[in-house]
């Protein structure tokens, strides 16, 4: 670099060096089932940064807790891929047999469960030996799969029994079934570890469990073929694929508050780490949208990778 001086020089690699460098901004992962690909949407800005090819027709995700690991799950390819989240780069493919789907870490992202599609059960994944260790059996065409705070409650939809699973995380037993609507899918449990949620698909509403009781305690109806719920700022969001739609319920009383017109077929939901924002997944529109979740107003759009699903928990915390 004849004729520049020592402190542009540096001033130019440094700039380089950012630019080169992952960003620090909170991150969506998106599984774009189409596009065989994970879609990284840098949220500050909502613009896709970076897109790692995936294959198997990546559909399931769960980042973990420290933010440190993604994890993806391929029902064609039978594999769950391991990535490296602030590096976006891909550590390894663990294979599952059978149709892996729904996915969840552990609180301490040692372990990973997926759902197994058609073989009717829950397999473990031990990351540090790097296969699944153990299953459990559970209904028909295992589905969407959420974990309690503490880790102790393992939750899974059962879609064609038309019932949850609860697994006990320590000893991988099935604790109980508890029957909800006509194909449940997605699932999630509350900050506090007392209720779990699942969407039905075919009777067009949402179930309220009570884990401790082990029972359904309220029945809310929503859009059409609602398919994921997320909790965020005290309330409750269920996409509804045909409806296009959000269905909005306050997570205490339960009482419907608003039907909110997203993009074409809504699937994946998931809540910003403080609760302030909801972002969804809309497959056939290919865009991610981040939504307030008080106000509802909509506060961006990102294009992602064709047929974006983004079935299980995406967000990535930076802070």
């Amino acid at each position: 670099m004849a004729g520049t001086s020592p402190a542009r020089t540096a001033r130019l690699f440094l700039s380089i060096a950012i630019l080169a460098s992952p960003a620090c901004a909170d991150e969506a992962f998106v599984t774009a089932q189409g596009a065989d690909a994970l879609s990284i949407v840098d949220l500050s800005t909502m613009k896709t940064v970076a897109t790692l090819p995936i294959g198997g027709k990546p559909a399931g995700v769960a980042v973990s807790r420290d933010g440190a690991r993604v994890f993806v799950t391929s029902p064609e390819g039978k594999f769950l891929t391991v990535i490296d989240a602030p590096a976006r780069k891909i550590e390894r493919r663990i294979p599952v047999e059978g149709g892996p789907l729904g996915v969840a870490a552990s609180p301490d992202g040692r372990r990973v469960y997926v759902a197994d599609l058609y073989g009717r059960r829950l397999v473990e994944i031990d990351l540090e030996k790097g296969a699944a260790q153990r299953s459990v059996g559970v209904g028909a065409m295992a589905s969407g799969v959420a974990v309690a705070p503490d880790g102790r409650t393992i939750v899974v939809a059962d879609r064609d029994d038309n019932a949850l699973s609860l697994i006990d995380a320590a000893t991988f037993a099935r604790l109980a079934i508890v029957p909800v609507g006509r194909h449940p899918f997605g699932v999630a449990i509350d900050a506090s570890g007392a209720r779990a949620y699942s969407a039905n698909v075919e009777s067009d509403d949402l179930s309220v469990i009570d884990l401790a009781e082990r029972k359904l305690v309220a029945t809310l109806k929503c859009g059409s073929r609602p398919y994921t719920v997320a909790l965020a700022n005290g309330r409750i969001f269920v996409a509804n694929q045909h409806g296009d739609s959000l269905s909005i319920f306050d997570a205490k009383t339960l009482a419907p508050l608003e039907t909110l017109k997203v993009g074409e077929y809504p699937e994946g939901l998931a809540a910003s780490g403080d609760g302030a924002r909801i972002y969804v997944a809309n497959w056939f529109s290919n865009e991610l949208w981040a939504l307030d979740a008080q106000t509802l107003q909509i506060l961006g759009k990102a294009e992602t990778g064709d047929g974006p699903r983004a079935f299980g928990a995406f967000f990535r915390g930076t802070n």
